[in-house]
C-alpha cells in the first residue's frame, strides 16, 4: 500500500492526467525509491531512473487491458515511465489515442499484444486515405522513448487468413489490416531492442513525424498457415517525414523491408539484415493524380539482403492519372546480396503495370544522383544473368546514376549483366540495353 500512497501524492502534480486515483492494479513509483524499482525490473537500466508506473498485466487473451495502458499512458506523461513487466501479457482491445504524449518513455519487457476480432477493428480504427491504411492506435507528441526486450504483437494470424487472395492496392478492396505502430504529428521518437512480430499489414508507418529512429529491433512477421502467407507486411513506411534513421535492426517479413514512401528526407540505415524481403526500396512514389512526392538524401549502409525479391530498388508510379516528383540524392554502400531475383533496379513502371500501359502512361518522377558503392554476392538468377536493371521513363530524367565495384554473380552463368534503359550519362559500369 505504500507505493498507492505515493503515487496518490504524485497525481496533485502530473498535469494531464485523466484520473485523481490510481486504478485497480496499478502504481506509480518515485524515481528515487531505488529498491521498488528494481523490484519492478526499472532500475538500473540504460536510462535514468524517473517516475515510474506500471498497471495490471491480461489474465488470458481475451482480458482487455487498454483502459488500463491510457491510463498508464497518462499518468507517465510529462516526464516518466510506463513498464510492462518480464512476463506478463498486456493485451489491447480497443482503439486508442495516443496523440497528447510529451517526454514519456515506455519500457516493453513483457509483451504488449493486440486481440485479433477482425470485425471490431474493421469498424473501429483510426483511417488514412494513404494506401486505405488503418492502425489500432495514434502515436503524437513529442519526445517519446519505447524501450526494452519485450515483444509488441499485432497476432496476425486471423488478418492473414481473411486476406489470402487479395490485394492492398485493389480498388475493390475493403478488407482493411491495421498497422503495427504509428505515429502521426510526431516528433523525436525512438524506439530500442524490442521485437515487433506478425503485424497484419505494415509494422511500422510514420506521418507527419520529424526525428524517429529504430535501434537493435527485431522485426518478423511469418505464418502458420501456408496457404495464407503474411502480405505487406513491410519493416517502414513513412508519409511526409523528415529525419529517418534505422540502425543494428533484422526484418524477416515478406514485404518491403525498408520502404520510405512520399516526401520523406533525411534518411539515414546502417547495419540492417533483411531476410524474405522485397528489398530496400526508395518509394513507391508518384502514386496520386496532380501530386507531386520527394524522398531526398538518403543514405544507406553495412544492408544484408537475403532470399528476397529485390536488394536495392527504387519505385515509381506509371499508368494513367498518377503523380510526379523526384528521388534524389541516394547512396547504397557495402550492400550484401545473396538468393536475390533482382539485386540492383530502378522501377518506374509499378505497381504491376503491363508494358503497354506503362509505355503510353510513362512515370513523370525523377531519378537523380544515385549510387550504388561496393554491392556484392549472388542473384537468384530469375532474371538469368541480369544483375542490375536500370530502366528509365521517357517522361522522365534519370542523370548522374552510377555504379562502383559492383560484383554479383548469377546462377545463370557468367559474365553478370547489367541493363539500362533511358540513363543520361555514362553509370560507370558496362551496361547493355534490355533489349540486346
Amino acid at each position: 500500500m505504500k507505493f498507492l500512497a505515493i503515487g496518490a501524492l504524485l497525481l496533485s502534480t502530473v498535469g494531464a492526467m485523466a484520473t485523481e486515483h490510481i486504478i485497480k492494479g496499478a502504481s506509480i513509483i518515485p524515481a528515487k525509491d531505488k529498491g521498488a524499482l528494481k523490484k519492478i525490473g526499472a532500475h538500473g537500466q540504460k536510462y535514468a531512473d524517473r517516475r515510474t508506473v506500471t498497471i495490471r498485466s491480461s489474465k488470458s487473451d481475451t482480458d482487455d487491458i487498454a483502459d488500463d495502458f491510457l491510463w498508464g499512458m497518462k499518468a507517465a506523461n510529462h516526464g516518466g515511465r510506463l513498464v510492462l513487466q518480464k512476463g506478463k501479457k498486456y493485451v489491447i482491445g480497443k482503439k486508442l489515442d495516443l496523440s497528447f504524449l510529451d517526454n514519456i518513455e515506455v519500457q516493453l519487457e513483457g509483451e504488449l499484444k493486440f486481440t485479433d476480432d477482425i470485425e471490431y477493428w474493421q469498424k473501429n480504427n483510426f483511417y488514412y486515405a494513404f494506401q486505405k491504411s488503418i492502425t489500432f492506435w495514434v502515436w503524437g507528441g513529442q519526445d517519446i522513448k519505447i524501450f526494452g526486450k519485450g515483444t509488441l504483437n499485432g497476432n496476425g494470424q486471423a488478418w492473414y487468413n481473411g486476406f489470402a487472395g487479395l490485394e492492398i492496392l485493389d480498388s475493390t478492396n475493403t478488407y482493411y489490416r491495421p498497422i503495427l505502430f504509428l505515429t502521426d504529428n510526431a516528433t523525436r521518437v525512438s524506439v530500442e531492442g524490442i521485437t515487433q512480430l506478425n503485424s497484419p499489414c505494415w509494422t511500422n508507418f510514420f506521418v507527419r513525424t520529424n526525428d524517429v529512429s529504430f535501434d537493435d529491433v527485431f522485426i518478423n512477421a511469418y505464418s502458420t498457415n501456408a496457404s495464407a502467407l503474411p502480405k505487406n507486411t513491410d519493416g517502414f513506411d513513412s508519409l511526409n517525414v523528415d529525419g529517418l534513421s534505422v540502425t543494428n535492426t533484422r526484418v524477416d517479413i515478406g514485404d518491403d523491408c525498408f520502404s520510405p514512401k512520399p516526401n520523406t528526407t533525411n534518411i539515414f540505415v546502417q547495419n540492417l539484415w533483411c531476410n524474405n524481403t522485397h528489398g530496400v526500396s526508395m518509394g513507391s512514389i508518384g502514386q496520386y493524380p496532380g501530386v507531386e512526392d520527394i524522398i531526398e538524401n538518403a543514405w544507406i549502409e553495412n544492408v544484408t539482403l537475403l532470399n528476397g525479391q529485390n536488394g536495392a530498388r527504387i519505385k515509381a508510379w506509371a499508368g494513367p492519372d498518377v503523380g510526379f516528383g523526384r528521388v534524389n540524392n541516394v547512396t547504397y554502400k557495402n550492400i550484401h546480396v545473396e538468393n536475390t531475383d533482382a539485386p540492383i533496379v530502378l522501377d518506374q513502371c509499378y505497381f504491376n503495370i503491363n508494358a503497354t500501359t506503362c509505355a503510353e502512361y510513362p512515370s513523370a518522377v525523377n531519378f537523380t544522383n544515385i549510387k550504388f558503392e561496393n554491392v556484392y554476392g549472388t542473384s537468384s538468377g530469375k532474371n538469368g544473368k541480369v544483375v542490375a536493371d536500370l530502366t528509365c521513363s521517357p517522361d522522365a530524367v534519370c542523370s548522374g546514376i552510377t555504379l562502383a565495384d559492383i560484383d554479383i554473380a548469377s546462377p545463370s552463368g557468367s559474365p553478370s549483366v547489367v541493363t539500362c534503359d533511358g540513363i543520361d550519362g555514362d553509370v560507370g559500369v558496362e551496361c547493355q540495353s534490355s533489349s540486346a
